[in-house]
């Protein structure tokens, strides 16, 4: 993807989205674009990661349930009760079909930017992350500490987003999603 494609995706998805969504996508991205320097990754696919991944939170929750269903996204009890869990979900779908992302690296890290998910690709960790620390982000426990820690060790940043997101939910099935809780438990045996 080169500059020009960023410039265009940037200027669709501010139609797309409310102005205070796209204030923290373009935070994420930017953040992203930190992070992948920091760990030396990829900046241009790093970037458009960020700047995607919440390409369908806008969208209404009838019609994210809707959109999941006609194209046969796999939806959790827990997603067809909280249709708005299914954004990252139909992210994925939206940046393949609407913007012609072809990366399965970039797919995937626009699908798990929510809950996370067991052995992560270095860009799935750096859009989970910048998501959580972005520069826009106020209210999220221990937010100086977590931001300071994901230029030092990203996996630790991980695990303590992942904790403090456990904590915040508590462990009601009906407000977690197991993958999150899944996460938790294989970055916690990684790293002991």
């Amino acid at each position: 993807m080169d500059a020009i494609c960023i410039k265009d995706l940037k200027k669709d998805l501010k139609k797309e989205m409310d102005d205070s969504r796209f204030e923290h996508t373009l935070g994420v991205m930017y953040t992203c674009a930190a992070l992948a320097m920091r760990y030396e990754y990829d900046l241009e696919k790093a970037m458009l990661a960020g700047l995607l991944h919440d390409c369908a939170k806008c969208m209404p929750n009838a019609k994210k349930l809707k959109m999941a269903e006609k194209h046969h996204l796999e939806i959790s009890s827990l997603e067809r009760k909280n249709p708005f869990m299914l954004h990252a979900k139909l992210g994925a779908f939206l940046a393949k079909k609407k913007y012609d992302i072809e990366d399965e690296e970039i797919l995937n890290a626009i699908r798990w930017h929510t809950t996370g998910r067991p052995d992560m690709t270095l860009l799935d960790k750096i859009v989970y992350v910048s998501d959580y620390i972005e520069p826009r982000r106020d209210k999220a426990p221990n937010l100086p500490k977590i931001r300071q820690l994901a230029f030092m060790d990203l996996d630790q940043a991980l695990i303590k987003i992942l904790e403090d997101t456990l904590g915040y939910l508590g462990d009601s099935a009906e407000h977690v999603d197991a993958m999150t809780k899944k996460t938790y438990d294989y970055y916690m045996q990684q790293n002991p």
